[in-house]
């Protein structure tokens, strides 16, 4: 029976296959809905980064699970103000919590997402202003959506 061993070499992650898109109007990041489980009502998604900026800022109104697979994720206070960076390979489950933004390090960030709506949730975030106002929700029907403009846009080869 052969064995497997782990090497120290890193692999480098190649996002080139994903096919990205925006997200609405929101900047410095694309984003690829991968699937929605309807039953079990969970996302999976990967958003990609720019190097060094900061997206909205927003609150996780449900579960949400990550992995970094490229770069860094930088999480920011709401006033901008760094507050935890995640190397590439780190694993977090979050519950719905504070505001914050998020972005990519140097070289940018690929962060793969689990979003775990619960029975009845319909919020999966809150966009908010610079007063903590919340200004938008995004919702499982606005994820759906753009999932089934993303499915679309491949089947046409848009994507």
């Amino acid at each position: 029976m052969a064995t497997a061993v782990a090497s120290d070499t890193p692999i480098g992650f190649d996002d080139r296959n994903i096919h990205w898109f925006e997200l609405g109007e929101f900047e410095h990041f694309k984003a690829a809905i991968f699937d929605f489980d309807e039953d079990r009502r969970v996302f999976d998604l990967a958003a990609k980064f720019e190097p060094n900026k900061q997206i909205f800022l927003h609150r996780h109104a449900t579960l949400t699970n990550t992995f970094v697979l490229q770069g860094e994720h930088r999480l920011y206070e709401p006033n901008g103000a760094l507050k935890e960076v995640r190397p590439c390979g780190t694993y977090t489950s979050s519950l719905p919590g504070e505001p914050h933004r998020e972005g990519g390090g140097d070289d940018g960030a690929v962060v793969f997402y689990s979003i775990r709506a619960g029975a009845g949730d319909e919020v999966l975030f809150e966009v908010m202003d610079d007063a903590l106002n919340v200004t938008a929700t995004l919702t499982v029907s606005d994820f759906l959506e753009a999932f089934a403009e993303q499915q679309k846009a491949l089947a046409e080869g848009l994507g």
